[in-house]
């Protein structure tokens, strides 16, 4: 069995950071039901475009990591053929997952408060762009928009003008945290009996990047400035255009990075703030004149922190991640396999199901409604 076998989910989530905790949750087991809203689905078309046929549909639904091992109801919400469906679902549910702004599913009539006198032992999830209380509880946005009112964005890339970032950092977050979140809930439910709604917002998860800078500093104005280098580590264009990584903060790996770049003479100096300009631009030259894979052979046989910067498909391919299972290759009837990402952690008791990528939406809707006692055709309004 895997540590989630025998939950229940009903996920309204439409992006990652709601998804995020229903992957986890489908990953270990759990019955993560996706309602999945037409309205919802059109808009995403409308976003992303339509596919030429359904096999491109199928691949396009298969390949996000996120959307693995969950089925999928076709319904809309808030359609009043849907709402016996939805509540007979809800009242048997151990949690629900919601991404909407606040007020939105409450006016479709699956507010927190009519939810779990409901069902009083339902754990109610919402994830939100600024959460469900404050000033900014009613402003909407992604990503970016949360890392900046975070405080986070302007200091992301370390360079003194902030720029956009390549990569769903804020979302990712967001999912950890609404992850923990929600297991923290259902312990709590184990000793009092009781569900409870939990609050999630985007930019409150984004708030611990600061954590460390706030730790080191009492004016967070005082704080280094993006842009200046500090011999803690760096990025380092080498010989044939390709960057290396180093981290080599604490001062022993310091003095072996300065000894193996045969610049012992740097490993006193690593606090001597008004050398770091000229030292930076003389580590530089150095790393310039070796190809990246000969920096990382002599670094690693040095026992510095130095790992070369792969991009994303040189990432998914690399041996590590592979020995360690990280990178899946998941099967798709008629097609070759979708690669995808296995959860970030290992249970060892406890391992997660055989993935299943996503089908088209409805795939399951048929089956949902047969083990809630409807006749499927009752689906057709509703859909």
């Amino acid at each position: 069995m895997s540590a989630l076998t025998g939950l229940s989910i009903v996920d309204f989530s439409r992006f990652l950071p709601g998804a995020y905790a229903g992957w986890v949750a489908a990953d270990m087991g759990a019955d993560v039901i996706r309602v999945e809203h037409p309205r919802e689905l059109g808009k995403q078309a409308a976003m992303f475009g339509d596919d030429a046929d359904q096999a491109a549909a199928l691949r396009r639904r298969a390949r996000p990591s996120y959307t693995r091992n969950k089925r999928s109801l076709k319904i809309d919400p808030g359609h009043e053929q849907s709402r016996r469906i939805l509540e007979k679902l809800i009242v048997k549910a151990d949690v629900l997952i919601e991404d909407y702004r606040p007020g939105v599913l409450a006016s479709m009539g699956y507010g927190v408060e009519a939810m779990l006198a409901l069902n009083p032992r339902l754990i109610y999830l919402s994830v939100s762009f600024a959460g469900q209380t404050g000033p900014c509880a009613q402003r909407a946005g992604h990503d970016p928009a949360a890392l900046a009112l975070a405080g986070a964005l302007s200091r992301l890339n370390g360079l003194p003008e902030p720029s956009l970032p390549g990569l769903q950092v804020a979302d990712v977050l967001t999912g950890a945290h609404a992850t923990i979140a929600l297991l923290l809930a259902l312990q709590a439910r184990d000793r009092t009996g009781k569900g409870q709604h939990v609050d999630v917002a985007m930019s409150d998860a984004c708030l611990p990047l600061l954590a460390v800078s706030m730790g080191r500093h009492d004016d967070l104005d005082a704080m280094l400035q993006p842009g200046a280098w500090h011999p803690k580590g760096g990025l380092w264009l080498c010989a044939d255009g390709q960057y290396l990584c180093t981290t080599d903060m604490e001062p022993r790996y310091w003095r072996r990075f300065c000894a193996a770049i045969g610049r012992d003479d740097l490993g006193a100096l690593q606090h001597r703030t008004d050398l770091h300009p000229q030292m930076h631009a003389e580590i530089a030259a150095i790393i310039a004149t070796r190809p990246r894979d000969a920096w990382v052979e002599l670094l690693a046989q040095a026992d510095t922190q130095a790992m070369p910067v792969l991009t994303p498909a040189q990432a998914v391919t690399h041996p590590h991640h592979r020995a360690r299972g990280r990178v899946v290759e998941v099967p798709l009837p008629g097609q070759a396999p979708v690669t995808q990402l296995a959860l970030p952690f290992i249970l060892k008791d406890t391992p997660s199901v055989p993935p299943r990528p996503a089908a088209l939406p409805g795939a399951d809707t048929a089956a949902i409604l047969r083990e809630l006692g409807f006749d499927p055709a009752i689906s057709g309004d509703a859909a």
